[in-house]
């Protein structure tokens, strides 16, 4: 693995005990990380950049990281999913709570796992 990468199920592990977990991952070390470099290349190896930690870490909303990683707009993600535009906004905000289905929907077209997508 490269030591530019922390492993994915790391992240999501850590990021599912909230601000503690993510701040004990985030001490564990910091590594520099190229901006040009998306989650999709590292997921042969099963790592994220540091940098899609980070944005967790800080208490960004993990379906806007996913998103904005896969370069989507809040209206393109909308299509075909049987949301608005406005309800994935909510989403993003903490302000609604998504459905399974949709959870399972968005986790499809992100390309990551329903559980990735919780907050």
């Amino acid at each position: 693995m490269h030591n530019n990468t922390l492993p994915h199920r790391i992240v999501a592990a850590a990021s599912r005990f909230g601000a503690i977990g993510m701040q004990v991952l985030a001490s564990a070390g910091r590594f520099s990380w190229n901006a040009s470099r998306t989650v999709e290349s590292f997921r042969d190896v099963g790592a994220v950049p540091v940098e899609f930690a980070e944005r967790l870490l800080a208490g960004e909303s993990p379906l806007e990281v996913w998103r904005d990683d896969r370069g989507l707009t809040l209206q393109t993600l909308a299509e075909g999913r049987g949301v608005t535009r406005q309800m994935l906004s909510m989403v993003e905000q903490a302000k609604a709570k998504p459905s399974t289905d949709l959870l399972a929907k968005l986790a499809a077209v992100l390309g990551c796992d329903m559980d990735d997508l919780h907050t």
